[in-house]
């Protein structure tokens, strides 16, 4: 007897903001694959389907996108914001370790 069958996985691969196609809000947008494995008793072997979409946060609509578009996208969210600078909690040093009060010994 042979136990085959599919399982779907879903990874979030960003969250960036950008204008929705729906709605026409700017909001942020979850960038997510899912992938699709053959199982063997229960053990995923090997990926049948992968696809690419995005969620606008606002309204909902999800939309398939192909594989470069997600790899652009991608690449566009890891790259640095020209002119954007962290901002620091206040009333923490800097070089202090998150949730350290630097002023009580």
């Amino acid at each position: 007897m042979l136990i085959w069958g599919t399982k779907g996985y879903l990874h979030q691969l960003a969250m960036m903001t950008l204008v929705c196609g729906n709605c026409g809000n700017p909001a942020a947008h979850g960038l997510r694959k899912y992938v699709t494995k053959f199982t063997l008793f229960f053990i995923p072997l090997f990926p049948v389907s992968t696809k690419y979409r995005t969620q606008c946060t606002f309204c909902g609509m999800e939309q398939q996108i192909t594989k470069e578009a997600a790899e652009q996208l991608l690449a566009t969210a890891a790259a640095p914001q020209p002119g954007y600078q962290p901002q620091q909690m206040q009333g923490q040093a800097p070089g202090q370790p998150h949730g350290q009060n630097p002023y009580q010994q």
